[in-house]
């Protein structure tokens, strides 16, 4: 009786080890997909350098030209600042951010027009999912990597420069506001018929999501039907939080960075609404991409 019982153990240690080792091996294979992937993203990038140094030059033009423009500005236009830099610095991030992220689908979909990623699907991945992973890892680097030299130019240019602890807000602000675009536009790569679409789509909402938010402009100076688009519009939950960052030298959760026609936003409260819109874009594709990658 005891040796059955011995055995009996036996095999159930033996079959919860091979588990273990079986889903070990499948996470190892989803790493080095993605890592293999990513790389390949990675090396493209550095044969064709264009786009990076284009989405770096444009957004610090904006920020010195922009600054520029209106330095002369009356006193309390811009809120409690007089630096028209210090105030745009926020924007600019923001919105390269976004600007990057939304152009994530265009290597997937250049993929699928030239047959590339066909032959990704028919090969023995352990998850066709890590075609999308290495896409976010890659767009979101980027754009970590773009916002850092905007802070480091807005510095430059007497915009001031956050502590430590703000640095590591700005970069999750960044985070969670490019995750969510960059899983509407995989999701769009696949959606959509051609390239063509998908960049009629990111011409067509660039500009409006751009003017129809806090990035030029605070909430007061806009019309009431204006403040209601920006105040619904996600880039201003991450412009606000960071502009408040450059405005204050302390900073908490409960702080109020933005006040809305349905009331105030505190500083949590915009990081919440960036990470639901992550959440719910990361949803919203999921059977776009189970149709697409299965």
């Amino acid at each position: 009786m005891n040796n059955d019982k011995l055995v009996m153990n036996w095999q159930q240690l033996t079959a919860s080890t091979v588990v273990a080792d079986t889903n070990s091996s499948f996470l190892g294979e989803i790493v080095q997909e993605t890592f293999a992937l990513t790389r390949r993203l990675f090396i493209q990038l550095q044969r064709r350098p264009s786009s990076l140094i284009a989405g770096i030059i444009q957004p610090v033009m904006w920020l010195v030209l922009f600054g520029a423009l209106f330095q002369n500005a009356p006193k309390g236009l811009f809120g409690t600042t007089t630096n028209y830099g210090q105030f745009l610095a926020a924007g600019v991030i923001v919105f390269t951010a976004f600007a990057g992220a939304l152009n994530a689908g265009l290597p997937v979909m250049f993929d699928r027009e030239f047959g590339f990623l066909n032959r990704l699907l028919v090969a023995p991945l352990a998850s066709r999912f890590s075609i999308v992973f290495a896409s976010a890892i890659f767009i979101i680097s980027q754009s970590l990597l773009q916002a850092a030299v905007i802070v480091a130019a807005a510095a430059f240019i007497g915009a001031g420069l956050p502590n430590f602890t703000g640095l590591c807000a700005i970069a999750l602000i960044v985070l969670l506001l490019a995750l969510g675009v960059t899983a509407i536009s995989l999701g769009l790569a696949f959606a959509l018929p051609g390239h063509i679409e998908l960049i009629a789509v990111i011409f067509v909402t660039n500009l409006p999501l751009l003017f129809a938010s806090t990035a030029l402009a605070p909430l007061s100076f806009m019309p009431g039907w204006l403040q209601v688009i920006a105040t619904l519009n996600p880039l201003s939950y991450a412009i606000e939080p960071i502009r408040y960052l450059y405005l204050h030298s302390s900073w908490g959760l409960n702080d109020i960075v933005m006040h809305a026609f349905w009331g105030d936003v505190t500083f949590g409260g915009a990081l919440l609404v960036l990470l639901g819109f992550a959440i719910v874009a990361l949803l919203t594709i999921q059977p776009q991409l189970r149709r697409t990658l299965a």
